[in-house]
């Protein structure tokens, strides 16, 4: 199979193709890791290919998944796969191994995926941008200059650039969407409880954070969310079941809408001309699709809700920070930590534990305020962030800050993305726009809490009126190098 034939293809299109045996899975491993070869060099999204493995996989015989024979690769941070190393983007962490499974990684190994590789994250996933010191920047296939976004910038990258069809993420503030905003792809972060995160923790960062992929179809993204969601066992809580699987929703035409329109987010942080002509873009195609647009945002305490975070954030580096010390021998601090991640520890070293408890009653007092606006709104819509791809170097992770100054300046250029880690809702990244200098630019669209299938039918029905994957960045596995 040729390159330029491997990327016309989603993950369920290379499927199929191996269901009717006009290509085998070795040959979609042979291209997967040619396009690696072609385009990583210059991108540095893979921090590491597992060939062996992914042949070892094929020789034990797949299972007759979704996915079955689809190339794949997994973020290096929070999912493992037993007995692959971990690094976490982290000097601390490197070469860490689990010796069993993530629940995801058992999910994705009965869809039939074949996992080739790591891609990059910021250390411990603590930052908008993927520019981690153990393993360097990731580049943006758009232009290499920009930034991929994070903490799921190694996989936008190896996405966009058509290394694989759809990879892993994870999403703790943004980390799904951002990434899809400055790559050009689909990124959903699901409901909280949705997919499981266990078996090594209950929820993640108090349960702001969950687990994905990004996609170049909205159907893979379906598709993936129908064979990884549900709860394992001694989850703490779990989302409701969808009424019918999400891939069907995808087909299905959504009913008229009310959506609700959010130029400016809570914060009042300034937003780029770029992001709102974007906005404006997809208001008016939404618009003609017969859905109805109401300026409207919800009101909460923004301010009260970044303390919380900054607390909640930090206790998770402190937690992260100790417990992988004790595994490797290291110890944490400047040497082995990044300045902001350092900064963080130190700071979630000295919260007591009514700090915490203040953030979760912060949390909930959000939460209730968001969720009574979409009692009168469907979805809302708004940009993904409030930049285009910034430059590397403008998220430097390494720069001397204290926690609270880190965690502002990364919020400012991202104000839009986690409330809805907060909230527990689901969002996603639809890529509808590029600015006049051939950078994509994202926009939001968020459901109400659990519907996804929502979500789903908007996005197929967007991505029917415009679709976006047939657009591939400068640097490609297709192009000739």
């Amino acid at each position: 199979m040729h390159l330029d034939e491997y990327t016309r293809y989603d993950a369920l299109g290379l499927s199929e193709l191996v269901r009717r045996g006009e290509v085998s899975p070795a040959e979609l491993l042979d291209t997967a890791l040619e396009a690696v070869a072609r385009v990583n060099p210059k991108l540095n999204a893979v921090i590491e290919v597992r060939e062996a493995d992914a042949r070892q996989t094929l020789q034990a015989g797949l299972v007759e998944g979704p996915f079955k024979g689809v190339p794949f690769l997994i973020k290096d941070l929070a999912l493992h796969a037993a007995n692959v190393p971990t690094d976490l983007g982290s000097r601390l962490a490197q070469g860490l191994v689990f010796p069993h499974d993530t629940t995801l990684m058992a999910h994705y190994r009965r869809a039939g995926l074949v996992t080739l590789g790591r891609t990059n994250t910021p250390e411990f996933g603590n930052n908008t941008s993927t520019e981690p010191v153990l393993h360097g920047p990731t580049l943006n296939p758009w232009d290499p200059s920009r930034s991929t976004g994070g903490s799921s910038g190694g996989t936008a990258a190896a996405v966009a650039a058509g290394i694989v069809p759809m990879a892993h993420g994870n999403d703790g503030g943004g980390s799904i969407r951002i990434p899809a905003a400055h790559c050009a792809l689909f990124g959903l972060k699901p409901t909280r409880g949705r997919v499981s995160v266990g078996p090594d923790m209950g929820e993640a960062i108090q349960g702001i954070a969950v687990e994905h992929v990004l996609s170049r179809s909205v159907r893979d993204s379906a598709a993936m969310l129908d064979a990884s969601q549900g709860p394992a066992v001694g989850d703490p809580y779990y989302a409701p079941p969808p009424e019918r699987p999400y891939v069907e929703e995808v087909l299905r035409e959504p009913r008229r809408l009310r959506i609700a329109l959010c130029r400016a987010p809570g914060s009042g942080a300034p937003v780029d001309k770029d992001c709102l002509t974007a906005l404006e873009d997809a208001a008016r195609l939404c618009a003609s699709l017969g859905h109805d647009l109401i300026e409207a945002a919800p009101v909460y305490d923004d301010a009260a809700m970044l303390d919380a975070l900054t607390s909640v954030w930090s206790s998770f580096m402190a937690l992260w920070a100790g417990a992988l010390g004790a595994q490797t021998g290291r110890q944490a601090g400047p040497e082995t930590l990044e300045a902001s991640t350092w900064a963080a520890v130190q700071y979630g070293r000295g919260l007591k534990a009514s700090d915490l408890q203040l953030a979760s009653a912060t949390f909930n007092t959000v939460s209730r305020a968001v969720g009574a606006f979409f009692q009168d709104y469907d979805v809302l819509l708004s940009p993904t962030t409030a930049i285009p791809p910034p430059k590397l170097g403008v998220l430097d992770a390494n720069a001397p800050r204290t926690a609270a100054e880190w965690y502002r300046h990364v919020f400012t250029l991202n104000p839009f993305t986690v409330l809805y880690n907060v909230t527990g809702q689901p969002a996603m990244n639809v890529p509808l726009h590029w600015n006049e200098e051939g950078l994509p630019i994202g926009v939001q669209f968020v459901g109400r809490y659990a519907d996804e299938a929502t979500l789903f039918r908007l996005a197929g029905q967007l991505e029917q009126a415009r679709p976006w994957s047939v657009r591939r960045p400068p640097i490609h596995a297709a192009h000739e190098s």
